[in-house]
């Protein structure tokens, strides 16, 4: 057994370096986080909806373009990301580049720099949290979609006033 996960391995990997074992722990962490979540719901004896409404989907997206960003990306955050993270540069308007590092907590500091990523384990804690506490959640994920809109129309002013200035 041991030997055809080897194999396989180095079968897929084609002589890159790819962490299965760590993705593989990644994906079993992931697995007990939502059943947490899940036990936590049956507990309390809350009920998920039968049919999510459109308007919690859109509001939980929009959340969670926004937390997984501020915990992927931002300055304010990236005392969090330092241990496992190469700061790299800006990579916009208060959002650095940060590279993982190598070694056994690669994985880990992928998942930290990955927007894409932790909105996997953002979106599961939003909807379990509108579950739990569904009057509480909406209001912080209005809050974070909030900041959202406001992050847009800064960037609209910037370019508003970039072009104005040149034209």
């Amino acid at each position: 057994m041991v030997e055809l996960l080897r194999r396989t391995r180095r079968l897929y990997s084609r002589g890159e370096d790819r962490p299965l074992g760590g993705y593989l722990a990644a994906m079993a962490g992931y697995g007990l986080y939502a059943s947490g979540w899940a036990a936590a719901i049956r507990c309390r004896g809350a009920r998920p909806p039968v049919r999510p409404e459109p308007w919690d989907v859109a509001l939980t997206a929009v959340a969670t373009f926004r937390l997984s960003r501020l915990l992927t990306k931002s300055s304010v955050t990236s005392p969090m990301r330092a241990a496992f993270t190469t700061y790299e540069g800006p990579q916009g308007p208060a959002e650095l580049s940060e590279s993982p590092r190598e070694g056994s907590h690669k994985v880990a500091a992928e998942l930290l720099t990955c927007p894409f990523c932790m909105s996997v384990w953002v979106s599961t804690a939003l909807t379990a949290s509108q579950v739990l506490w569904p009057r509480g959640a909406r209001t912080v994920m209005a809050g974070l979609a909030a900041t959202a809109g406001a992050d847009a129309l800064q960037l609209a002013y910037s370019l508003l006033t970039e072009k104005a200035t040149k034209g």
